[in-house]
């Protein structure tokens, strides 16, 4: 029991007591009380000394120690053994509940793995059947021949340099930029930034590789420095590469900072979540505007998408899968640490409750986006095999055995039936080698000799500052260097260092320790955890009178970094990651490049890392003694430490940025890459984006009626064109001949179709490409019976009263209905109502499954039919037969374990009216004995399948659609498709609605809550108890958010739509 003489002197007190039971006096003296049949001796010596935590009881038995008077001693031991056994208590309760969820958890993914396989069987033909019907008990043959797919990839080289890529990388927390990083300065600003701005810059040399951008968030608070309000920093160009040819003003790696959020305030990431539509959409612009301009410089015009959108931690994976939503172009994920496997070591340690680590982490949030991401993602990229057995195998949407047989019916062409799961890789970080200083592998005597007398001041050897900075601690310098750097973050385990070294006498004899822990200015302005750290570190420090032995710098600079380790291998010291978990270990490379031996966990990346570098030991960070004869071991024998140095040497290059990168593009180029692609072939970038902009409908064009905004000067007072600017015609024939040519190609495809233009429509393209401002009603507005209520019509009138009360503004103004019912029913209810159908630019049906026009894409019988590009770019995972049969069933019986009674067979039934070909729809006959979404969401994960399942009209239907279809989703469609930006859109809301109305309130566009408006909504068959808040998803105070009271009329919507106009143009 080292480390823990307390416990023995605790043992001992209770040991020496219950010997002296005997005797009355003593009895008296020292009685600890029966309570029953409880015996504190028997139940320390076998429950509690190998299982207590022993953090706060230490405090209390230095109290008893300090006691006196035996009374008073007697009830402090007796008060501390009963706070123990209750302490034990917890404890056991908390592994009992973890064994709980365990094995729920496991009877969950088999039965999910069983009714895969079982509707994946069933729909096979013959000969599938029998190839795979034992495919889940050929996991080990599946994996072998994946390997060999996997190095039949054709890895990236020069060939590719004629390909022009645009790649986007996403990293939401922390402080961000490219010089003098502040890593350390806070929990949110460490490893992960480095990462990723190294990873651009890289990126950005490799050949094909044309543009990088990194998007963080803008700060301009007086908390952090000016350099991140800065809205764009450049990290490299293409000039800084030599043999890099065909150079453009935009090429290169780029830091681009989007505004969101609070303005003024640096926020910690449990906070971000609320902001993160906003970030989408601010980040969505400025995507659309860099593939324009791309276009223009080396896409002949012709826009140029992102190659891939990656996002790195829960908010980045969060906002890519958004943001590759709404563009249509692959998702990679890089995880670096995760929600799940933090909430079971916090649930592990008892100290907090699920609830309280909910609110304090904001973990139930951050889990969800994970799945999201997952759901979302072509790749995810881990740093080690444990990262995806151990890690991401927690996650529902990812099942390993699953994995395995959807890829094996994937090679053979057999049919998964909607199932889909994110390829895993392993590509280990890489590291810029460019400040390693290359050293000679010669005996250092002489030069440690007259390292010491320079600081002696004898050496005219310049040094740099941080050498002196260490060394000022250390007694004899010269001595071997024990190595850690890190964050001072209990999960570190710097403390456990700390004792291991204090008590082994050999080390402290042999060798220094220095901890680079961050940097700080004064302990007591350090958050809670950091600080509880270092003032351990201290009193340690003092325990074993480390003074002379123990280097910890308050300050150093990134730049310091490498001098630092390049000081420790002088000294022929080395490098420890004592980590509780590490999930790579990018500090264990860094060493190794430098020289430095290394001794770290067994407990993730390391492993791999040593397997790979072979240049030093692992060791368990509970274990002090461990710690401390690997130290030794390392520092004693100088053949080992050698064979160490030069191992890490010889097999570094396996972690430099060329070699990642290569693997990054190689596992990238293996995805199926989809972009936007119009079948319509709209003219859009030269029209709608030119700086030419239209004021009015294609009509006006063709009636050369048209008012242009180019040039105020060269238009008559009648609207007309001048007919003295010949350069003005030919801009405007041009512009013409264009438009014509694609209404002459279309023709051709409506006819294909079987489909034709209404005739008395001049233009097949509607118009919303050429409006400025959209109002979108959004009001779930129904009765019990999910019909809708006439009173959203009233409100309806209302709102365009509004919206046209002002000439300047009403002139560019565009309306859109956004419902979760079909077509045929909205335009019932709008004939009900006297609406034309005409007053919309769009209609967005179906809970955002469909996209109508009125007035283009009709039937030769008048029938509105639904936008064919949505139709296509909504349609990635979407497996509509395998989403029926395994929802019928979820809804049917329990879990799918086995059928309910009969009678809740009659709890659901198809609403086919409702469906379509992207919306599957139910009714739903009794509210109270639904699932909710998240754990309806989670069940389908667990199958495979993706999609967005929600409850809507007052919680009478169920509706599925395609994972990157939502009602949001399609307003994001509407900037990408026809140019109509989304902080341009006005949308209208309730107080409640269906339960995809929190994803509604949040992001650039003005939301108005109109109050009083709708009743009843879906929300409460949202989440279970104990998932994420509503304020995780909805921000509170935005400045885009306005409110109506009961009953609003026209001048009252009025002023808060001007209101909210000139709120944005401030921001």
């Amino acid at each position: 029991m080292a480390g823990n003489e307390w416990i023995n002197g605790y043992l001992e007190a209770i040991l020496d007591s219950g010997q002296g039971a005997g005797d009355d006096q003593k009895a008296a003296e020292v009685n600890f009380g029966v309570r029953g049949d409880f015996n504190p001796t028997k139940y320390f010596v076998e429950e509690v000394v190998t299982g207590v935590d022993e953090s706060d009881l230490h405090r209390t038995w230095l109290k008893v120690v300090a006691t006196r008077n035996a009374r008073e001693r007697s009830s402090r031991l007796e008060n501390m053994c009963w706070r123990i056994w209750h302490l034990t208590r917890k404890n056991k309760q908390l592994e009992l509940e973890h064994l709980q969820r365990v094995a729920n958890r496991r009877l969950d993914e088999e039965q999910a793995r069983r009714d895969a396989s079982e509707d994946m069987y069933e729909d096979s033909s013959e000969g599938d059947q029998k190839s795979s019907g034992s495919e889940l008990d050929r996991g080990d043959n599946i994996k072998k021949t994946l390997q060999r797919n996997y190095s039949a990839l054709e890895l990236w080289s020069d060939s590719n340099k004629g390909k022009k890529l645009y790649v986007v990388l996403i990293s939401l927390h922390g402080l961000v930029r490219g010089e003098n990083m502040e890593l350390g300065c806070d929990s949110d600003t460490g490893g992960q930034v480095k990462y990723v701005v190294e990873l651009a810059r890289a990126l950005a040399k490799m050949p094909g590789v044309y543009r990088v951008d990194l998007f963080t968030r803008q700060m301009m608070s007086p908390e952090v420095d000016w350099t991140y309000g800065e809205p764009t920093e450049m990290l490299t160009t293409r000039s800084d590469d030599p043999d890099a040819d065909d150079m453009g003003e935009s090429s290169g790696a780029y830091i681009i900072r989007i505004p969101f959020g609070p303005r003024d305030k640096y926020l910690r990431k449990e906070l971000l979540w609320p902001h993160i539509p906003e970030f989408v959409d601010g980040a969505l612009a400025h995507i659309l505007n860099m593939s324009r301009a791309l276009g223009e410089q080396i896409g002949g015009g012709q826009p140029i998408w992102p190659y891939v959108i990656h996002g790195h931690y829960a908010d980045a994976g969060d906002a890519a899968s958004l943001l590759s939503g709404a563009l249509n172009v692959p998702m990679v994920l890089t995880g670096h640490s995760l929600g799940r496997n933090k909430l079971e070591q916090l649930l592990k340690q008892g100290r907090q409750s699920k609830e309280d680590i909910n609110s304090t982490y904001k973990i139930m949030r951050r889990i969800e986006a994970e799945e999201l991401s997952i759901d979302a993602a072509e790749l995810v990229i881990t740093s080690t095999k444990q990262e995806i057995e151990q890690q991401w195998g927690l996650y529902d949407g990812y099942d390993v055995k699953l994995d395995k047989v959807l890829r094996a019916r994937t090679r053979r062409g057999v049919n998964c039936h909607g199932r889909f799961m994110p390829r895993m890789v392993v590509i280990p970080p890489g590291m810029d080698f460019s400040n390693v200083v290359a050293q000679e592998e010669t005996h250092d005597t002489d030069e440690i000799t007259s390292l010491v007398n320079s600081i002696d001041g004898s050496s005219p050897k310049a040094l740099p500052p941080i050498w002196s900075e260490v060394m000022r601690f250390l007694t004899n310098p010269h001595k071997p260097m024990i190595l850690a750097l890190s964050r001072p973050d209990p999960k570190k385990n710097i403390t456990t260092l700390v004792k291991a070294f204090g008590e082994c006498r050999p080390l402290r004899e042999l060798a220094n320790l220095t901890l680079i822990l961050g940097n700080r200015d004064d302990i007591e302005d350090m958050p809670s955890g950091n600080a509880s750290v270092l003032t351990t570190v201290l009193k340690l420090i003092d325990k074993y009178d480390l003074y002379g032995l123990v280097a910890y710098p308050k300050h150093h600079k990134q730049s310091d970094v490498p001098d630092i380790y390049r000081l420790a291998a002088k000294t022929k010291g080395v490098f420890i990651n004592p980590a509780l978990v590490e999930p790579f270990g990018l500090t264990l490379i860094e060493a190794a490049a430098h020289g430095l031996p290394t001794v770290a966990t067994k407990n993730g990346g390391p492993v791999d890392i040593q397997q790979a570098l072979k240049n030093g030991l692992l060791i368990d960070p509970h274990d002090q003694t461990a710690i401390s004869e690997a130290l030794l071991t390392l520092v004693s024998d100088k053949n080992l430490w050698a064979e160490c140095r030069r191992n890490g040497w010889k097999n570094i290059h396996l972690y430099s940025w060329p070699e990642h990168c290569r693997n990054y593009l190689t596992r990238v180029a293996a995805c199926r890459m989809r972009h936007p692609q119009w079948q319509t072939n709209t003219p859009i970038y030269e029209v709608a984006h030119n700086d030419e902009s239209f004021n009015d409908s294609l009509r006006d064009v063709q009636d050369m009626s048209l008012r242009l905004s180019v040039d105020a000067e060269k238009v008559s007072l009648s609207g007309s064109v001048d007919p003295n600017d010949l350069a003005l015609q030919d801009q405007v024939n041009r512009v013409l001949s264009k438009i014509k040519k694609s209404d002459i190609e279309q023709q051709d495809n409506n006819n294909a179709e079987g489909k034709k233009l209404p005739d008395n429509s001049s233009s097949k393209y509607p118009m919303l490409r050429s409006r400025r401002r959209l109002v979108v009603v959004a009001l779930d507005c129904y009765d019990a019976k999910g019909a809708p209520e006439q009173k959203m019509i009233k409100v309806m009138h209302e709102i365009f009263k509004a919206a046209k009360s002002d000439p300047q503004t009403a002139r560019f103004t565009g309306y859109a209905l956004m419902s979760a019912m079909p077509i045929s029913e909205v335009v019932e209810f709008l004939t009900s109502g006297k609406i034309q159908e005409s007053e919309f630019d769009a209609l967005i049906c179906s809970s955002g499954s469909e996209i109508y026009y009125p007035g283009i894409y009709k039937e030769e019988s008048g029938k509105l039919y639904p936008d064919p590009d949505y139709g296509r770019h909504i349609d990635y995972r979407w497996g509509c037969e395998g989403l029926k049969k395994t929802i019928w069933k979820l809804l049917s019986t329990q879990d799918g374990r086995a059928p309910q009674h009969e009678k809740t067979m009659d709890q659901i039934e198809e609403d086919n009216k409702s469906g379509n070909s992207h919306c599957i729809s139910y009714f739903i006959k009794d509210p109270s004995k639904a699932r909710k979404v998240d754990d309806l969401r989670q069940k389908l994960r667990m199958r495979g399948l993706r999609c967005h399942p929600m409850y809507c009209r007052s919680s009478t239907r169920m509706q599925v659609v395609p994972l990157l279809a939502s009602r949001s989703q399609a307003l994001r469609y509407l900037f990408v498709r026809w140019g109509l930006n989304v902080a341009n859109m006005y949308l209208f809301l309730g107080e409640t609605g269906d339960t995809d109305y929190e994803e509604l309130i949040g992001g650039t566009h003005k939301t108005i809550i109109m109050k009083g408006v709708v009743d009843r909504g879906s929300e409460d068959l949202l989440r279970t108890a104990g998932s994420y808040f509503r304020d995780d998803i909805v921000p509170e105070g935005s400045p885009f958010i306005a409110y109506t009271e009961n009953d609003p009329k026209a001048a009252v919507i009025a002023d808060i739509l001007k209101q909210l106009s000139k709120s944005n143009n401030k921001i």
